[in-house]
């Protein structure tokens, strides 16, 4: 068996970063929060209406209007600063285990108007859904798109009966929804990608500026075999001492994870060893017709 090297800062960052991931700026829609703060809406559909709607697939829906409740403290700060998503939804269809979630930005369609509907944008101008408070004080959801956790174009290139899968019902849409706490949204996106306490604290806190490390592990035959695609045969993510003497030579022992130099050495079934380091570890943010009546 032979082997290859793949040296990159990106598999190894997300241990490292710290910090928020949307500006204290985001800005705040009166009508959701008169007070500014982060506000939740939510609803939990009961079996009777989801008989009665057999073409709704959404059971669980939860709008959050605030702060980031997805990321998580050890990840990249955002850099988009008041350009930062501030409208994140999350819905659960009909027998699955966990919630689905997209996020936009919410801003009113004519500033300048007070009776101006709230729009929330995505990315290549897509739609996350339109706003609007009743007088009861519960959130309209509507404009809510088929493929609004798909790729756009995804009809096309999957076929219809394969985008009809994962795309939301004809009928997942107009959702009228409960204010709720904080707490209850933050609870539900939690759902979404649960933290193992297992893992730990964050390495950037376990770990110290001038502290060399290695993490690893080596595929046994067996797993191999389950993984027939699977080249990686053993895979080591290491600070050993060139990577010291950089940090040394000039880094920041306050923010010494930021940017911290690492090396990653993965063998393979194909080539002779080789080794590159090492690299910056600095990770990227990652990311006409009739309607039903509100229900």
């Amino acid at each position: 068996m032979t082997s290859r090297m793949v040296a990159g800062a990106v598999l190894g960052a997300a241990l490292f970063f710290a910090g928020a991931a949307l500006a204290d700026d985001a800005p705040k829609l009166t009508e959701l929060s008169p007070n500014g703060a982060d506000v939740c809406f939510g609803r939990v559909y009961d079996a009777a209406h989801l008989k009665a709607h057999p073409h709704q697939k959404v059971a669980r829906i939860f709008f959050y209007h605030g702060h980031d409740p997805v990321s998580r403290p050890n990840e990249e700060p955002s850099s988009m600063s008041d350009a930062a998503y501030n409208g994140f939804l999350t819905t659960t269809v009909r027998g699955a285990k966990k919630p689905e979630w997209a996020a936009g930005w919410c801003n009113k369609e004519d500033p300048s108007d007070k009776a101006s509907g709230i729009r929330c944008g995505m990315e290549c101008d897509r739609t996350l859904a339109s706003l609007k408070v009743d007088d009861k004080g519960r959130l309209i959801l509507s404009n809510v798109q088929r493929d609004v956790y798909l790729d756009a174009g995804a009809e096309e290139d999957l076929g219809k009966a394969k985008y009809n899968e994962p795309a939301l019902g004809s009928e997942d849409d107009n959702f009228r929804l409960d204010p709720m706490p904080a707490d209850t949204c933050k609870a539900e996106f939690a759902r979404i990608d649960p933290i193992d306490p297992a893992i730990g604290a964050p390495l950037r806190e376990r770990l110290k500026p001038d502290q060399p490390f290695c993490y690893g592990r080596d595929y046994d035959d067996a797993h191999l075999k389950s993984h027939p695609d699977q080249m990686t045969q053993s895979i080591r993510v290491f600070r050993g001492p060139i990577e010291l003497a950089s940090f040394a030579a000039g880094g920041d022992a306050a923010n010494w994870s930021d940017g911290a130099d690492i090396a990653i050495s993965v063998t393979t079934s194909r080539k002779r060893p080789r080794l590159r380091r090492p690299i910056p570890a600095r990770a990227r943010p990652i990311s006409g017709a009739a309607r039903p009546a509100p229900r």
